[in-house]
């Protein structure tokens, strides 16, 4: 396996007064193994580990046995995709024992640019959290979408200088790389002058391409959804990411992939999860949970979402349990249900008891809010002229981001493709609301579901369009003003009554409401769309990326229908009826 030695990413934040954990089962990570002792934590780090004697100052808290691990870490995360601003995502993050996260602001980047990123450098700098981000590599994520903002080479140097800034988000666009195209080349070797890490982005490339995107600098890939793929990887010296999150579900398939030779370089990521998801199902203790469950054990499991995590990102004293390490700290009931009941954060505790104890202050910036404006959209705004009864038709693979290309008869009136519930097939337009052009892609969707009405959104991956997707015009057309009238969110529409709403006032991505108000919405929307016959278990979620060009097979951008070329490693516009 490749190394790359280099310059570490710096974690600042408060510390506390002298805690000392007694008669903690200490989950060993480096030396696989598990002893009971006490834990003397001071000034934010480990001080000593063993028998400690009373001391005056100190607060007492009884571990009784439980098992006192490193903090859990999220090695690849979207914030935004949970639509929390940032400080109620490290609360729900926090009960869940997750201690640090490496996220990629790509997504409000592209609605607002180096902007967005600053915001949410800002935003999380006083958190019981620690929230590092790379500077997004491609923003716009290609040249075939209309996004709001632009991250250039000259940005992601200036960027490279904050601390939290841990080297260069996923590089999407692995077709320019292998290609050789200057500007994401001058990115990577300014990250590589940095001595930061570059993270990847490339599902289903293997071969020569796979070996001239590693050669070129990148280190790791998030994709991965084939246990030949992930081992390909691994052997060529990637960081294999092996993500579990709500719309993507990777770790059964990628296990195997983890031997005695591969475990030094695998680690788990959630990459995006739903406000709902976070709360109730859980972050990376779900991760962890569902890995043991699957035969993986339990000490590994837990290196792999932390110590690992820890090495990819360069930063040697976090993710372990030992003396000098940062004291960020958490303690389970077992090894099993990995059930999270108290959380220290540099020392000072966050979770007490399964509750929390702590501030989570909000930033408030209101020139992220008022970021949707659509075109005029009339009743034919949506309509499809048709030149045949055959069309390209997106193909939805449950619980992956990959789609396929479907040819399929489709249903004609009046000169123009319209929507057939009798065989799933849904018309879908993402209409570009950056207020640049008022592009307005057309194509169709099955898989969905839908028996009546609409959904719609402002959350389109990446560059987060309004998208749409319905049985009729008319309701798609309500769904679409609502999304715009909210200044962003989601909605439900039967009949043209908007019938359930998520706002997302930040940037069209985040809600400015609490986490109760925002769970409430979420799950409002999804009984409403299930009572109009959606069948994704996250219907919002799968919507949200079939405007996400750079995953094969085929997408729908403002601009058009997107087809991934297999053969050519090239994504190429295809019009829709065939």
């Amino acid at each position: 396996m490749r190394r790359r030695a280099g310059k570490e990413t710096v974690i600042r934040g408060n510390v506390s007064d002298q805690i000392v954990l007694r008669h903690a089962r200490i989950v060993d990570v480096l030396h696989h193994r598990v002893v009971r002792d006490d834990v003397l934590l001071e000034g934010g780090w480990i001080r000593q580990i063993g028998s400690i004697g009373t001391a005056l100052d100190a607060v007492e808290v009884e571990a009784g046995g439980r098992f006192l691990l490193p903090g859990m870490m999220d090695g690849h995360v979207h914030i935004e995709s949970a639509m929390l601003y940032p400080a109620e995502f490290a609360r729900a993050a926090a009960l869940h024992g997750t201690t640090a996260v490496f996220a990629d602001p790509h997504e409000i980047a592209n609605v607002l640019g180096v902007h967005g990123i600053e915001y949410m450098l800002q935003a999380t700098e006083r958190l019981p959290l620690d929230f590092c981000f790379g500077a997004s590599s491609c923003v716009p994520a290609t040249q075939m979408e209309t996004a709001g903002g632009e991250v250039t080479a000259e940005d992601v140097r200036q960027l490279l200088k904050h601390p939290r800034v841990f080297g260069l988000a996923e590089v999407m666009n692995f077709p320019g790389v292998i290609a050789g195209n200057p500007e994401i080349l001058r990115k990577i070797a300014l990250t590589k002058a940095h001595e930061k890490v570059v993270d990847g982005h490339c599902p289903g490339l293997r071969g020569e391409g796979l070996r001239k995107y590693v050669d070129a600098g990148v280190e790791s890939d998030h994709e991965t959804t084939s246990l030949d793929e992930a081992r390909e990887k691994l052997a060529l010296g990637m960081w294999l990411m092996i993500r579990e999150g709500s719309a993507a579900k990777n770790l059964q398939d990628l296990l195997p992939a983890v031997t005695d030779e591969t475990l030094d370089h695998c680690l788990f990521v959630s990459d995006d999860q739903t406000p709902a998801d976070l709360t109730s199902v859980g972050h990376m203790d779900h991760v962890l949970r569902k890995a043991v469950s699957l035969g993986l054990d339990p000490v590994r499991a837990v290196r792999m979402a932390t110590w690992n995590t820890a090495q990819r990102f360069r930063m040697p004293d976090i993710g372990v349990v030992r003396e000098g390490a940062v004291a960020n700290l958490i303690l389970v009931e077992d090894m099993e249900s990995f059930h999270v009941t108290d959380v220290f954060h540099r020392g000072a505790p966050v979770v007490r008891n399964g509750a929390l104890v702590t501030d989570f202050p909000c930033h408030e910036d209101p020139s992220v809010l008022h970021t949707v404006t659509l075109p005029p959209l009339d009743e034919g705004a949506f309509r499809i002229p048709t030149t045949s009864s055959r069309a390209r038709v997106i193909g939805l693979t449950p619980a992956q981001l990959l789609t396929t290309c479907l040819e399929m008869e489709v249903k004609i009136e009046n000169g123009g493709v319209v929507s057939d519930t009798s065989r799933d097939i849904l018309k879908l337009v993402v209409v570009e609301r950056h207020g640049k052009n008022g592009n307005i892609g057309l194509g169709l969707v099955h898989g969905l579901g839908l028996k009546r009405g609409a959904l719609a959104q402002s959350v389109a991956h990446d560059s987060h369009n309004v998208i749409v997707a319905g049985t009729n015009d008319a309701d798609m057309l309500a769904a679409a003003r609502t999304v715009a009238e909210m200044g962003g969110g989601c909605v439900v529409v039967d009949d043209q009554i908007p019938i359930a709403r998520l706002p997302l006032g930040i940037a069209g991505l985040m809600s400015t409401a609490p986490i109760s108000q925002v769970l409430t919405d979420y799950g409002s929307l999804h009984a409403a769309a299930r009572d109009l016959g959606a069948v994704p278990e996250h219907p919002f979620a799968s919507l949200s990326f079939l405007a996400l060009p750079v995953i094969p097979e085929l997408k729908l951008t403002d601009m058009g229908l997107v087809q991934f070329d297999s053969a050519k490693q090239a994504f190429t516009f295809v019009p829709v009826c065939l």
